[in-house]
């Protein structure tokens, strides 16, 4: 065996915060002290390696100088105490009309997955794999987000089966919060996919259904540039996201926890700056 040096790229203070979080929950279930393998800032080391680089959890454990389940119960330990300080959607449109917010930004995004069991009807009645997203090709789970004019991610939601549709997770998750934001003069700015959501989300204008030739009037097409440049920062902050903490371009924890990564992800980028 040959040991060697390595460096984590995340900020001191990101790591101090977790392992602040880590120490006031050993507090709170009464750990004795001293009894734990790891005290809190190797492991949120740890739980920040596995974020940052989708490290193996077998491969941190043994270089934490833990086992494998220990290793996985600290991870799951950090996910967990990350995902509890996420606000909820109402905080976060409330928070977004103090500030005179014109708009917040709503996409999807598909978490890709192992390959996963399970099945539900399509549309057409036929029986498909409920966590394979025809759309991407690929196993995973739709998890809604909201962003800020500027981009900066604001809210997700949990997570659905992969094969669920834009439209239906936002209806479960986001649209009822949405409308009521609506009447207060907050508009929600999406993409094709949402048509049809409701009061206050506004998406692009498409041709007539059954025309095939011709093309959109121009204000209209004025419309619908206006439209996808405003959206662009909010699409670009999830995929900021995924660059930034590169577990969430592939999670082999149970789905589940999809959720609570993605709000746990959601803290972690919040106190990077």
């Amino acid at each position: 065996m040959v040991t060697y040096v390595a460096m984590l790229d995340v900020p001191r203070h990101v790591v101090e915060y977790l392992s602040r979080l880590l120490a006031a929950h050993r507090r709170q279930i009464g750990t004795p002290q001293g009894s734990r393998a790891l005290g809190t800032f190797r492991q949120a080391i740890l739980v920040l390696r596995w974020f940052r680089t989708r490290g193996c959890v077998h491969c941190l454990a043994r270089d934490a100088g833990i086992s494998q389940a220990t290793g996985y119960r600290y991870l799951h330990e950090g996910i967990d105490v990350l995902a509890a300080q996420a606000p909820s959607l109402h905080e976060v449109l409330e928070r977004c009309r103090q500030e005179g917010m014109s708009h917040v930004i709503l996409d999807g995004t598909l978490i890709a997955t192992d390959r996963l069991a399970g099945t539900a009807l399509s549309v057409k009645g036929k029986e498909i794999d409920a966590w394979y997203s025809g759309k991407h090709k690929r196993f995973g789970a739709n998890v809604q987000f909201l962003a800020a004019p500027d981009g900066t991610p604001l809210w997700t939601s949990d997570a659905e089966p992969g094969s669920t549709h834009n439209l239906t997770a936002a209806r479960t998750h986001v649209l009822p919060a949405l409308y009521a934001a609506a009447r207060q003069g907050l508009r929600t700015l999406a993409d094709s996919g949402y048509e049809g959501a409701g009061i206050g989300v506004h998406t692009p204008v498409k041709k007539p259904a059954g025309q095939t030739t011709g093309h959109l009037h121009t204000d209209n097409r004025t419309y619908n540039s206006l439209l996808r440049g405003m959206r662009a920062l909010g699409e670009r902050a999830i995929a900021e996201l995924k660059e930034r903490w590169r577990t969430l371009k592939y999670v082999t924890l149970s789905p589940s926890r999809i959720g609570d990564i993605t709000r746990a992800v959601l803290i972690l980028n919040r106190h990077w700056k």
